[in-house]
């Protein structure tokens, strides 16, 4: 990928896991479990290219609907991620950060995620990973927090300095997998401007190749601004 133009932050929506699971003919938490796996190659993979934040999308507000089973699975596989994960960041000079209405996850994994957070909050690379999150959500909770603190009118700095994603740049570019070809609530805020890139490769499947074409695209695109 030498010479190419490298965004400098990237953001999955990770799809497909359920499917992939299926073509196997195993349940849709073998397929979430793969995912999971896959999340270290890929991350690693992009901080190697040079992007400086990657944004995944693990867990949205309208996930809480899916069977309780399959909920329950996904929180323990976030829990034991990042259990799992902690001495990589920091060895790799990662900073964590959770977007997402993070007091509504179990006691435990909200504690948890709080200390991996303190551990690497000095770090300047970045993987935000969206858990309980929604973009609809995140902007009601800025706003009101804008309210209570008394604000009328403000700024686009001073309303982004209320995000979750409070001092981290715009998503440059959005990757989705498994065909679905729509953003999902995802960091509608950030990625006002973002190019947006799907493919038909389930999560689970999506390696350093694919990253490299997804790269590749993005690096030939003409990004206006709205300018000519």
């Amino acid at each position: 990928m030498e010479n190419l133009i490298i965004p400098r932050h990237v953001g999955f929506i990770m799809d497909g896991n359920g499917r992939w699971a299926k073509q196997r003919n195993k349940p849709r938490n073998f397929g979430h479990k793969k995912g999971a796996e896959n999340v270290e190659k890929v991350v690693s993979a992009c901080f190697k290219s040079g992007i400086e934040v990657v944004s995944l999308y693990a867990f949205s507000t309208e996930n809480w609907g899916r069977p309780k089973d399959e909920v329950d699975k996904i929180m323990d596989l976030l829990y034991k991620f990042l259990i799992k994960y902690e001495k990589t960041l920091i060895k790799n000079e990662i900073r964590l950060i959770v977007s997402g209405n993070k007091p509504e996850l179990s006691k435990v994994l909200f504690e948890l995620i709080e200390k991996v957070e303190n551990s690497t909050k000095a770090f300047k690379k970045v993987l935000n990973i969206a858990i309980n999150y929604g973009g609809k959500q995140e902007i009601l909770h800025a706003v009101n927090r804008l309210l209570k603190d008394g604000k009328s009118a403000v700024t686009e700095e001073e309303f982004e300095s209320y995000l979750y994603t409070k001092g981290l740049p715009p998503i440059d570019l959005i990757v989705r997998t498994s065909g679905e070809q729509r953003t999902s609530n995802f960091f509608i805020w950030q990625s006002a401007y973002a190019e947006l890139y799907f493919t038909d490769a389930l999560w689970p499947d999506f390696n350093e190749q694919e990253l490299e074409s997804a790269l590749s695209w993005y690096a030939q695109r003409n990004r206006r601004f709205g300018k000519i």
